[in-house]
């Protein structure tokens, strides 16, 4: 089984892919291993030497920073933050979204700088090679002083408490750690603070995301291309030239793809009565070109977060100091996840849109793409589910980061929501993988009305793995089931297979 160190070199999305997609199990670098050695020695020795409080380590947490604590109590002071947080509520996270916070923070913890031991960190490896995943909830973050209750479920298995799924089954953190012969940890000193503080609840969800905006950004090209064809579109509005003269790359970008896309095909260069196309249609370089742009760019800010310690207080043992301070805050998230948001939904919206105008009636394409209309009401309904998730994802798009509520009697002032912003947007990208399954349907049922032999390569491929999936429809049927099976092709299939 191949083996992922963690280091202090810098990982990226594709890094976080290729643990996931290929099995790997963590072990922690050598470097790694002496920094976090270092850290946690220069800790101890700074407790039994300093008689200044250190906020988290020898004080209580949040409003309560002036309680000092006694050195016999501090273990309890954190395994009472550990239970006390663990206030999650609403849906469970997925095992990949675990999983990837189960990365994000040993990676976090990795650098040195958090205090904790050694077999602490060692002790979530174990957790995610032996795929002892911890029950989280998605609601109850405000994405400020961390992800507090997202990560106190997270690590309340390291004491034997919470839940967990293990072996396809859902059992007592207790029972797993008895299956496999672990003890529960009693946490050290600074231990549950350096647990609990962190963005990895955002970051795994805001990362889990972009993957899937990535991926989902390049099938809006392809579906949209087969949409073209089916409307009978022109060419025109994607010759490099016009695009070269904005700057702007993501628009460049899908106009280039669209050219490869449709190399070939007789349906696109064939004499066009119509002079010009729909908006839906002719500005699809501009649109899906900013979403690819804001994508880009969201990107290389959860490549920043996801190389970062995001805990509190931070240790300086070089420069003998710690610090006691905010890398904890999540706006730089929370902003980036709103903005994500906005550039998926558009994506869905522009789709939809594309769909409304297939089933129109126009170019000599049947009234709801259906042979026999008035009978049969074809693809009437599906247009309709697709306005409705659309609406649904812009009502998603109303920013979670320009809200704040106070909490922790003052101390926390100003919170970024985050958790939030991380949540509602996968529940974007979601709705957007629907969207563009409903519209390859309508797409491939409005081929079926043009002579699609006459399309590019490209096409027939996707053309024919969808229609091994989901039929042609010669007159009514139950229509639900075939949405189902287009979103899974848009899920589960990569989109490269049909652009290389």
């Amino acid at each position: 089984m191949e083996v992922h160190y963690i280091s202090p070199e810098r990982i990226t999305l594709d890094t976080l892919i290729s643990i996931l997609k290929e099995k790997k199990k963590l072990a922690l670098s050598e470097h790694s291993r002496e920094r976090i050695i270092a850290c946690r020695k220069y800790l101890d020795e700074k407790i039994s030497n300093q008689d200044d409080p250190i906020y988290g380590v020898t004080t209580g947490f949040g409003s309560l920073c002036n309680h000092s604590i006694s050195r016999q109590e501090l273990g309890v002071l954190q395994k009472n933050l550990v239970m006390s947080h663990a206030c999650g509520m609403g849906e469970e996270l997925s095992p990949e979204l675990i999983r990837l916070m189960l990365i994000l923070k040993i990676q976090s913890l990795s650098y040195g700088h958090s205090g904790i031991r050694l077999e602490t960190v060692e002790r979530l490896t174990d957790f995610y090679n032996h795929d002892i995943l911890p029950v989280v909830y998605n609601q109850g973050s405000l994405g400020a002083s961390g992800d507090l209750a997202p990560l106190a479920h997270l690590s309340l298995p390291l004491l034997g408490l919470g839940e967990v799924t293990f072996a396809g089954q859902r059992m007592t953190a207790a029972e797993a750690l008895q299956r496999k012969g672990w003890k529960a940890f009693e946490l050290a000193s600074k231990e549950g603070l350096a647990l609990l503080n962190g963005t990895q609840f955002m970051a795994a969800i805001g990362s889990y995301s972009l993957i899937k905006a990535k991926e989902l950004s390049l099938w809006a090209d392809l579906v949209g291309a087969l949409s073209l064809e089916g409307f009978d579109g022109r060419i025109e509005p994607f010759f490099d030239q016009v695009h070269q003269v904005r700057h702007h790359s993501g628009q460049i970008e899908t106009a280039k793809n669209f050219r490869k896309i449709l190399e070939g095909s007789l349906l696109i260069s064939q004499k066009k009565d119509h002079v010009q196309d729909p908006y839906s249609f002719r500005c699809i370089p501009q649109v899906h070109g900013a979403s690819k742009d804001a994508i880009r760019y969201v990107c290389s800010v959860f490549e920043d977060e996801i190389n970062a310690v995001t805990d509190n207080p931070t240790l300086f043992p070089e420069d003998d100091l710690i610090i006691s301070a905010g890398n904890f805050h999540g706006q730089p998230l929370a902003i980036t996840l709103d903005f994500l948001g906005i550039a998926l939904a558009e994506l869905g919206n522009i789709s939809e849109r594309r769909v409304y105008r297939l089933i129109s009636g126009a170019r000599n394409l049947p009234p709801f793409l259906v042979a026999h209309p008035g009978l049969n009401s074809g693809f009437m309904i599906p247009q309709y589910s697709a306005a409705s998730i659309v609406s649904q994802n812009k009502q998603f798009c109303t920013p979670a980061s320009v809200d704040s509520i106070e909490s922790s009697q003052g101390q926390e002032d100003h919170v970024s929501m985050g958790a939030n912003a991380a949540v509602k947007t996968l529940r974007i990208a979601e709705n957007l993988e629907k969207l563009l399954g409903i519209e390859l349907m309508n797409a491939s049922q409005a081929m079926g009305f043009r002579d699609s032999g006459r399309t590019s390569d490209f096409l027939k491929k996707l053309l024919g793995d969808f229609r091994e999936m989901v039929p042609f429809v010669e007159d009514d049927i139950v229509m639900y089931p075939q949405m189902e099976k287009a979103r899974q092709f848009i899920s589960e299939r990569n989109p490269w297979n049909y652009l290389v």
